[in-house]
């Protein structure tokens, strides 16, 4: 029988081993402690920028109203109502002038989906010179005039659309079954002239385009193509 006795004054302890284990594990920490802290500094150095610069902003928008209310101030004194008046009248004709029923319209055929219509529009020029139209529109399902709200937000020329108020048909001709009341902002384009035309039939040149090119992808290689028939026989087998 074979009996092992420790005789050292200290146990023994593997401390590589230990160090091995627990050097890793305090390293790893250690590495993302230094990431947290360079993402904590960083976020903080840019917060203080956006704070200087809203401040900044701030302070261009209180000296903006200030002057504003010493214009209005100024402008609402006894000897200047009258031309107050007629310069609030002349602009709101000019920006009436501005508008243009073409390029509304043209704009509205473009998002228009299928199965709904126009019913009527009214303009209204607002407060702050925002061109607000209400209209009406009929189809067979609201779906479409929902899919009618998403393409005038996408198409940059209308903002802030909503139903105003739903109203259901009972017998119609030509099959509509709701009528859907819309709001919506005009944002008309910077310019008015040819450029304009342009730069608006862009976007339904392009989708046309595509569809065009997605049908031609679907076609196999010989569809389309047509031969002349054959009559007779090869010429070199002629004699």
């Amino acid at each position: 029988m074979r009996i092992d006795i420790n005789l050292a004054s200290q146990p023994y302890e593997d401390a590589r081993r230990f160090w091995m284990r627990w050097g890793t594990a305090l390293g790893v920490v250690g590495v993302l402690t230094l990431a947290l802290l360079t993402l904590t500094i960083t976020g903080w150095i840019g917060a203080r920028h956006d704070h200087t610069v809203m401040a900044r902003e701030r302070a261009m928008i209180a000296d903006c109203d200030q002057k504003r209310a010493a214009a209005e101030k100024t402008l609402s004194l006894p000897d200047n109502r009258t031309t107050r008046d007629e310069s609030q009248v002349l602009n709101q004709l000019i920006e009436e002038k501005a508008f243009s029923w073409t390029l509304v319209l043209e704009n509205l055929e473009r998002v228009m989906p299928s199965r709904i219509h126009l019913v009527a529009i009214n303009p209204e020029l607002g407060e702050d010179n925002q061109l607000a139209l209400k209209m009406s529109v009929a189809g067979n399902s609201r779906d479409r005039a929902i899919e009618l709200m998403r393409r005038m937000e996408e198409s940059h020329r209308f903002a802030q659309t909503n139903v105003v108020s739903e109203h259901f048909l009972e017998s119609t001709t030509n099959g509509d079954t709701e009528q859907i009341e819309i709001a919506a902002v005009y944002v008309p384009p910077q310019n008015t002239g040819p450029e304009a035309q342009k730069v608006e039939e862009k976007p339904a040149v392009a989708k046309a385009q595509a569809k065009a090119n997605a049908k031609a992808s679907t076609k196999t290689p010989m569809q389309g193509i047509s031969r002349p028939p054959r009559t007779g026989a090869p010429k070199g087998n002629q004699h």
